[in-house]
C-alpha cells in the first residue's frame, strides 16, 4: 500500500530538515517546500525528497505544494508575517483537504505577550483548531538548544560563553529531536489529533552546564559570563541577524530568565514519540561544533583574526530603540504585555505540561513531568 504523500514546509530550516530525512527513512514521499535552492536543499534531494521551491506568503504557491498530499508538518516563518502565512497555510490545507497537519509554535505564548510573534502563534494556534475537515496536532518546544551556541566562536578562540542567560535553567531540545517528534507524529497521527507535545531536552540545565560541555568539545576552557541585553543585541546585529528577530529574541531571553522555560520541563514526549531518548545537549553540541551551519547558515567558527574583528564590530554597533523601531513597522502593539510567567492563565496551563489556549487542550499522553 503506498503510504501518503506529506509536505514540510520551512523545509531548509532548523527542524524541517530533520523532519525531511526522518521521514524520508520511514519510507514517506516527502515534499520538501523551500524558499530557494542552495546547499540544504540539495541535501534533502539526494536523500529522495521532492524539491518545492516557493513563497509560503503566495496562495498559488501553497495550493501547487498540496496536489496530491494528505499530510503536513508546517514550520511558519519567524517573522512578524508568521499569522498571515498560517491562516493562508491553513485555507490551502482546507482546500485541499488534507488529513492533518503537524504546526510548530513555541511553549510560551499567549494572547497578550510582548512578542508580537509569540501573540500571532498563539491566535494561529487557536484557529487552527477551528478547520472543520483538517486535524490539528501541536508540537511547541521551548528555546531550542542551538541558541546557546550562537556565541561559538568567541568560547572557540577565546575560551568565553557570551550569553544573556542569568541563572536561567531550561531543558533545550535539538532541531533533530524536535523533527523527529513532527515526523513520529505523522507517521501514525490519528490517534494525536487534537492533542500537544513539547519536546525537551533529558534534564534542565544552565549555561554554566553548557560552559563546562564546551569544555570538553572544544579541549580548552569555557567559561559562562552572563552579557547583557543589550551587548547580546549588538553582538547579533554584527553578525547580520535581522532586527526583527533580535526584537523579538530580546523577549525571550526575558521569558528565560523568569523561569518561563524551567515550568514543566523536561517532558518524555521525545521518548514517547520517537522509542527513543532525547539528546543530551553534549551530544547536540558536538554535533553542531562540527557543523556551525547547523546552528546559523551563515556561522563559522573562522580564524582567531576573524574573532577579533567581529568583536570590534560588535563594540562599534549601536543598537537601535527596538519598541521606537517596532512602531516605526508599524506592527501591531499593545499597552502593557504581559510576560509568561506574570501571565496567570499561561502559567496553570504550564505547570500541567500543557500548551496554553483558549479552550482547554486534551492532554497528550506522553507528558510527564
Amino acid at each position: 500500500m503506498r503510504k501518503p504523500r506529506i509536505v514540510v514546509t520551512s523545509a531548509a530550516g532548523h527542524t524541517g530538515g530533520p523532519a525531511v530525512l526522518e521521514l524520508l527513512k520511514r519510507g514517506y514521499p516527502v515534499r520538501a517546500f523551500v524558499y530557494r535552492e542552495d546547499h540544504r536543499s540539495e541535501a534533502l534531494k539526494d536523500a529522495g525528497a521532492e524539491i518545492f521551491v516557493g513563497d509560503l506568503n503566495d496562495m498559488r504557491d501553497l495550493r501547487d505544494a498540496m496536489k496530491d498530499v494528505q499530510r503536513a508538518y508546517h514550520c511558519p516563518p519567524f517573522s512578524f508575517g508568521l499569522l498571515h502565512n498560517a491562516m493562508l497555510f491553513a485555507l490551502a490545507a482546507e482546500e485541499a483537504r488534507l488529513e492533518c497537519v503537524v504546526l510548530l509554535s513555541q511553549w510560551q505564548p499567549h494572547e497578550i505577550h510582548p512578542s508580537i510573534v509569540s501573540r500571532e502563534h498563539w491566535i494561529a494556534n487557536n484557529i487552527y483548531r477551528w478547520m472543520p475537515s483538517v486535524e490539528v496536532i501541536h508540537l511547541n518546544p521551548g528555546l531550542f538548544a542551538f541558541t546557546y551556541l550562537l556565541g561559538l566562536p568567541a568560547a572557540f578562540h577565546f575560551g568565553m560563553l557570551l550569553l544573556p542567560y542569568g541563572e536561567s535553567r531550561n531543558a533545550p531540545a535539538s532541531n533533530e529531536d524536535i523533527g523527529r517528534c513532527a515526523a513520529a507524529l505523522l507517521d501514525d497521527p490519528s490517534s494525536h489529533f487534537g492533542k500537544d507535545y513539547r519536546p525537551t531536552g533529558p534534564r534542565v540545565i544552565t549555561p554554566y552546564d553548557v560552559a563546562s560541555d564546551l569544555s570538553t568539545i572544544l579541549g580548552r576552557k569555557v567559561v559562562y559570563r552572563n552579557a547583557t541585553s543589550r551587548m547580546f543585541m549588538k553582538a547579533a546585529i554584527a553578525q547580520g541577524f535581522p532586527l526583527s528577530e533580535i526584537s523579538q529574541l530580546r523577549h525571550y531571553i526575558a521569558d528565560l530568565n523568569a523561569g518561563a522555560y524551567e515550568l514543566g520541563a523536561p517532558t518524555n514526549d521525545v521518548e514517547f514519540l520517537t522509542g527513543r531518548p532525547p539528546e543530551t545537549f553534549a551530544e547536540t553540541a558536538r554535533r553542531y561544533v562540527a557543523d556551525p551551519r547547523l546552528i546559523h547558515p551563515k556561522l563559522t567558527v573562522g580564524s582567531r583574526q576573524a574573532a577579533v574583528l567581529m568583536l570590534l564590530r560588535m563594540l562599534l554597533v549601536r543598537p537601535p530603540d527596538l519598541d521606537r523601531w517596532e512602531e516605526l513597522q508599524a506592527y501591531p502593539r499593545i499597552a502593557k504585555p504581559e510576560p509568561a510567567v506574570q501571565f496567570p492563565a499561561w502559567v496553570a496551563s504550564a505547570v500541567q505540561g500543557r500548551l496554553y489556549l483558549q479552550q482547554p487542550i486534551q492532554t497528550a499522553e506522553g507528558h510527564a513531568n
